[in-house]
């Protein structure tokens, strides 16, 4: 059979599914892209069973339906190197061999048949359905996922969690030295329910996010989750287990409320971490009324930085130290120009707010401190 195809909108389309590919499988066919003609259309296919990735383009011609699995390595490095021009596949029906013709030139590969790639996950029949607009699921997942673990031993703290109440919808991620919270009342489910969405997963979603306008529809049972755009559809497991119970990590009474300009807190933390020790990273903040003290030191090789900052306080002069990498991450992943901090004391987290939540928002994170050798 023989399907046409721009070059330029295949390589766009392959280069995002390709994302979800792991670069080794047990499954050999799973390095590939499954290439599904029906109808006019071409349905492109990419997974790593945790994670699958689908988009749908139309062709300008196609003689007859297939399936093929093509190697999107070799099919991507190729693809990238075309002009902006048609590309005619020739594949046959016997052995999957394809031909790509263009105007000056062929290109042989070997496919596989397309009936033995793995089926898309199915859903029980009390599935749940929400929408979300795509800014706002963008939004949801970018503030939170960065405070996700890497640790094997604790999955359900490897992804985000969703909360989902009558009245908004909560995301949540936390390392256990940093959390985020972000509520948006725009999104209402019908019920309570939750999923925890795996980093893994949430990483090429966003970059799908990013490509989308409109709505999302995200349908979900007990194992899996399903998000719905015009030109991308992705499906991926659900991380086992239960999630903390974040709300019981965050302090409540914080009577010490410092504000300061971001930008300028983020420059200072930066110069000034260059002299922390590069084992611990530890900065030291020393409170004063309209002052922070930003200081860090190492002894080890005699070299310590102090800068002065200004900020709007009244309260009582203390001192808390933080991982500088921690709260320069945490401070770079709010838009607000100037940050509210809520302090009790150096042992307890200290709360990170932006000064001006945006409409329907309510993004909140916590930074557990270190401890100073004074």
């Amino acid at each position: 059979m023989k399907f046409t195809v721009n070059s330029t909108d295949l390589l766009s389309r392959l280069q995002i599914v390709s994302r979800v590919i792991a670069p080794k499988s047990t499954l050999p066919i799973l390095e590939d892209v499954l290439f599904d003609i029906a109808d006019g259309k071409l349905t492109l296919t990419a997974s790593d069973l945790d994670t699958t990735l689908v988009t749908t383009m139309d062709l300008p011609s196609a003689d007859a339906d297939i399936k093929v699995a093509i190697s999107s390595k070799m099919l991507l490095e190729t693809v990238r190197e075309f002009s902006d021009q048609p590309l005619e596949f020739n594949i046959n029906d016997n052995n999957f061999a394809i031909i790509i013709k263009t105007a000056s030139g062929s290109y042989n590969l070997v496919g596989q048949n397309g009936a033995e790639y793995p089926a898309l996950p199915s859903f029980d029949d009390n599935a749940n359905n929400i929408v979300f607009p795509v800014e706002t699921l963008y939004e949801a997942i970018s503030k939170t996922i960065f405070a996700t673990t890497d640790d094997d031993l604790r999955p359900v703290m490897n992804g985000v969690n969703f909360d989902i109440t009558e009245n908004n919808v909560t995301t949540v991620a936390t390392d256990a030295h940093k959390l985020v919270r972000f509520t948006t009342s725009e999104v209402k489910g019908s019920a309570d329910s939750s999923f925890i969405l795996a980093k893994k997963s949430a990483n090429p979603l966003l970059t799908v996010l990013q490509k989308e306008s409109g709505s999302v529809v995200v349908k979900y049972d007990s194992k899996n989750l399903q998000f719905s755009l015009d030109n991308y559809n992705m499906y991926c497991r659900q991380v086992e287990g239960r999630y903390p119970n974040y709300n019981g990590v965050i302090p409540q009474n914080n009577p010490r409320k410092i504000i300061v300009d971001r930008q300028a807190f983020i420059g200072a933390l930066k110069r000034v971490s260059i002299f922390a020790n590069e084992a611990s990273n530890l900065i030291k903040l020393h409170i004063l009324p309209n002052e922070i003290q930003v200081s860090a030191q190492d002894l080890d090789f005699s070299v310590s930085a102090e800068e002065k900052l200004q900020c709007q306080y009244d309260g009582d002069e203390m001192s808390i130290g933080f991982k500088s990498s921690f709260l320069v991450e945490i401070l770079k992943n709010i838009d607000s120009d100037d940050i509210l901090m809520e302090l009790a004391d150096a042992s307890r987290a200290g709360i990170i707010l932006p000064l001006k939540n945006k409409e329907n928002e309510d993004l909140l994170m916590l930074l557990m401190p270190m401890l100073l050798n004074e």
